[in-house]
Order: structure tokens, then C-alpha cells, then sequence
């Protein structure tokens, strides 16, 4: 499966972004979605995970309650919508995808590691 993540731009603080992570070369129905982010000079982070159901969801607690990840199977397409962005969510973020039908458990994948299928980033500049 390839990924395919667009909408990054630059934006003030307190604004928001959404960003949409395409996929092509198979259906994403039974593939769980993450989003990372890596910051300048920082180590990539988890951001935001959902099931390939969309049923669960969980995110970083420096997200929660700003960021919301959904997806439209139909569209082969998954969402990360980002309100009242802060300058220190400024980061190249990434989605990620692993073949983890829900029939296979019931843990969300949480960890680089477990995702095989990476797209090339869309950059999130957040100024003051």
C-alpha cells in the first residue's frame, strides 16, 4: 500500500489544519492508521491512532482535545483534523499503516515498529 499525506502548510497559532493521508495499491479496510510527527531535532512521535473500523481511536496526550483522526474507508482516506495548533506542533507528520483487521485483537497499534507501510511526510509550520 502506498500513503500519500497532503495538507501541511503553514498556519498562526490557533488555527487549524487538517490533514489527509491517501492511500493507493489497496483498500485500507482492515489496515489500522497512525499519525507521527517529527519535530527539528526531535525524535518521531505517536500523534494519533485509529482502528481499521474507526471505532477506536486514542491519541498523545499533547493532542487530546484539539486533534481529531477519522477516516472514510469508501475513500481510501484518513484524516487528521488539528485545531488550535500551537507553535510546538510544528513537525513533519506522518501516517502509517499496518494490515490489523480488529478480528486480530483488540489493542490499537501505538508504535513505529508496528507499522510496515509509511507515507513521505507533509510539513505543519505553526508561527506566533
Amino acid at each position: 500500500v502506498q500513503l500519500v499525506e497532503s495538507g501541511g502548510g503553514s498556519v498562526q497559532a490557533g488555527g487549524s489544519l487538517r490533514l489527509s493521508c491517501a492511500a493507493s495499491g489497496s483498500t485500507l479496510d482492515y489496515y489500522a492508521i497512525g499519525w507521527f510527527r517529527q519535530a527539528p531535532g526531535k525524535e518521531r512521535e505517536g500523534v494519533s491512532f485509529i482502528s481499521s473500523s474507526g471505532g477506536r481511536t486514542d491519541y498523545a496526550d499533547s493532542v487530546k482535545g484539539r486533534f481529531t483522526v477519522s477516516r472514510d474507508n469508501a475513500k481510501n482516506t484518513v484524516y487528521l483534523q488539528m485545531n488550535s495548533l500551537k507553535n510546538e506542533d510544528t513537525a513533519v507528520y506522518y501516517c502509517a499503516a499496518e494490515h490489523y483487521p480488529e478480528t486480530m485483537g483488540a489493542a490499537l497499534l501505538t508504535e513505529e515498529y508496528e507499522y510496515g507501510y509509511w507515507g513521505q511526510g507533509t510539513l505543519v509550520t505553526v508561527s506566533s
